[in-house]
C-alpha cells in the first residue's frame, strides 16, 4: 500500500483479486496417476480454449504469479489441525470448509 492506497487503486489491477467469480472445483477420494493426467489434460484444454475464443493470452505470466500468492495465504488454512478464521469471500471461505471436511471425514 502506497500512500494509503491498494494496489488495485493505483492501477496495478492484476495483483488484486476481489474474489466470487466463476470457477470449477473437482474433489476426488484418491490422486492416482491417470486422474492426474485427465485433470491436467482438462486444465489445458479449457485455457487453452477460452483464450482463443476470449483472444487472449491464456498463459499470462501476471495471473500465475498472482495465483502463487493467492495459494501461499490459503495453504496454511487448508492444513492447519484447528479451525482456522476464514477471511476470504463466501466461494474461498465454502471451498476451505469442505475441503478440510472432506479431509477430516477420512481421518
Amino acid at each position: 500500500m502506497a500512500g494509503g492506497h491498494s494496489d488495485y487503486q493505483v492501477g496495478i489491477a492484476h495483483r488484486v483479486f476481489d474474489g466470487n467469480r466463476p470457477s470449477n472445483t473437482i474433489l476426488m477420494d484418491r490422486l492416482t496417476p491417470r486422474a492426474l493426467g485427465n485433470l491436467v489434460a482438462l486444465y489445458e484444454h479449457s485455457v487453452f480454449t477460452q483464450g482463443v475464443i476470449w483472444n487472449i493470452d491464456s498463459f499470462d505470466q501476471w495471473g500465475v504469479e498472482l495465483g502463487k500468492v493467492l495459494a501461499q495465504r490459503i495453504i496454511p488454512e487448508l492444513e492447519s489441525t484447528t479451525e482456522p478464521e476464514l477471511r476470504h469471500d463466501s466461494s474461498t471461505s465454502t471451498l476451505i470448509t469442505r475441503y478440510r471436511n472432506l479431509r477430516n471425514q477420512k481421518k
